[in-house]
């Protein structure tokens, strides 16, 4: 591993997609960045997931065919700002993916890793995103759980799950560090036949 990219790593912090700037992703970075995000672990090579990408003036299009509309039968005495809001959630990127898990029947390969599989996914789409110079950041929020948002995404409510929304776009400012989680709480050794 380069000493640039493990610096990068180290570095990596995500953009709020409600400060980010709605800048355009031009279509090789696009291109690459999902080349990357498919470069996953993947048991079987079954590919168990879907991108769905959102760009230009699909992003505004699905906003009101579907998440107005869906979060106002949700939300009936939500107010016409609240709606509004919803309606345009995706334009505050300049690209939103979609990665919807997909699981297959396998007879040896469990669900869970076909899921943990495409988890993968939105991490490479979001490191690569981050790694070109994009503001960047994976959500799940309300409409990830929602089935009619998932069945408008080409999703089968049966059998998928959204992963996440991967919202890219400009950043107005460098975004501060957060707290990580200390070290020595969370990392333990096995050792003689117990954790130190």
């Amino acid at each position: 591993m380069s000493k640039s990219f493990i610096d990068f790593l180290l570095k990596r912090r995500s953009v709020t997609a409600k400060t980010m700037m709605p800048s355009n992703v031009n279509d090789i970075d696009l291109n690459n960045i999902i080349s990357v995000g498919t470069r996953v672990p993947d048991h079987g090579a079954l590919a168990p997931w879907k991108i769905i990408i959102l760009q230009g003036k699909t992003r505004e299009e699905f906003g009101k065919l579907h998440l107005g509309k869906r979060f106002k039968i949700l939300n009936p005495n939500a107010s016409y700002e609240t709606i509004n809001y919803e309606e345009n959630r995706f334009l505050r990127a300049g690209v939103v993916i979609c990665v919807i898990s997909c699981p297959v029947k396998h007879d040896k390969i469990p669900l869970w890793e076909m899921q943990l599989s495409s988890a993968a996914v939105c991490y490479g789409i979001l490191i690569s995103a981050q790694s070109l110079g994009y503001a960047a950041q994976w959500l799940t929020e309300w409409y990830a759980y929602d089935e009619v948002i998932l069945e408008a995404l080409g999703g089968n409510i049966k059998n998928d799950k959204i992963s996440g929304f991967i919202y890219i776009g400009g950043k107005n400012l460098e975004p501060k560090e957060r707290i990580r989680p200390e070290k020595n709480k969370i990392v333990q050794y096995w050792q003689k036949n117990k954790l130190v």
